[in-house]
């Protein structure tokens, strides 16, 4: 009874119109209603019949990029046509240019974090997915440049590389291009992921690993968030280091080369190697 009485206590008078306490953020609608056009764009055909604006979109996209190609297209059309792939049947031109307004460009998008990525509206774990496999096919597309070159002879293409695999990435990376005689690449590892500011890297390692590959000579490669690329302190003193270190086995630093977003800082051009 004592149960009954607080249940009728809660329940508001017959006169009173009660409202939830917590309004929903979301609106329920019906996505395929042609009222809900994505984008708010409805089409009138000749006979009266309306459709969204979005209708056939993809497959014209898709033939303007087979005849025309990419140049002529603006990045949000590029990215659209890859979140084609992760995203069926509805719009995704706002969320291209939702994620082009996060990261700034199309290197950007496809260099952000997964943690980054999700944070923008209406992205998913398979969008992430496909912005990492045209990551991936863009390392292989570059590094597959440099592999038979003499490096040294081809650093446009080795700083084209460098560029796409570490200027938008949020942290510090170091990574080691491990070379032979003729300056061709042996191996391309990644030594060191760091915070914002600051990667941590072992001569002593990096030397050891250097007599594992048989490599004679090293270009030593880090990038900075921050865009800009003037070396630290820190960065002079961990070259000089590794210049100490490796030199005692005879294998020589060609050079270090610090990539930004926009530019690259090379020590061997300014003088510090």
């Amino acid at each position: 009874m004592q149960g009954l009485r607080d249940l009728e206590a809660r329940i508001p008078p017959p006169d009173i119109d009660a409202r939830p306490a917590f309004q929903p953020s979301h609106q329920h609608s019906d996505r395929l209603s042609p009222k809900n056009a994505a984008g708010g764009g409805l089409i009138t055909d000749d006979r009266g019949n309306t459709r969204p604006h979005y209708h056939g979109h993809r497959e014209r996209l898709r033939q303007r990029f087979l005849q025309g190609g990419h140049e002529a297209m603006p990045e949000y059309e590029v990215l659209e046509l890859l979140l084609f792939n992760a995203i069926p049947r509805i719009d995704v031109k706002p969320l291209a240019k939702r994620l082009l307004a996060e990261f700034g460009d199309l290197s950007g998008v496809i260099a952000a974090s997964e943690h980054r990525i999700l944070q923008v509206q209406g992205a998913d774990r398979w969008v992430f997915l496909q912005l990492r496999i045209a990551e991936a096919m863009a390392h292989r597309m570059t590094k597959a440049k440099t592999l038979e070159r003499d490096l040294l002879s081809s650093w446009d293409a080795l700083i084209d590389y460098c560029r796409t695999a570490m200027a938008h990435r949020d942290t510090e990376q170091f990574r080691i291009l491990y070379l032979d005689r003729k300056n061709k690449l042996i191996a391309d590892e990644k030594q060191a992921d760091g915070t914002v500011d600051h990667v941590p890297v072992y001569p002593r390692e990096v030397a050891k690993r250097s007599l594992e590959l048989n490599a004679t000579a090293l270009i030593l490669v880090h990038n900075h968030p921050s865009g800009d690329t003037t070396p630290s302190s820190a960065d002079i003193d961990m070259t000089e280091q590794i210049v100490s270190a490796v030199g005692v086995i005879g294998v020589t630093v060609h050079d270090h080369v610090i990539i930004g977003k926009e530019t690259e800082y090379s020590f061997r051009a300014n003088g510090f190697i």
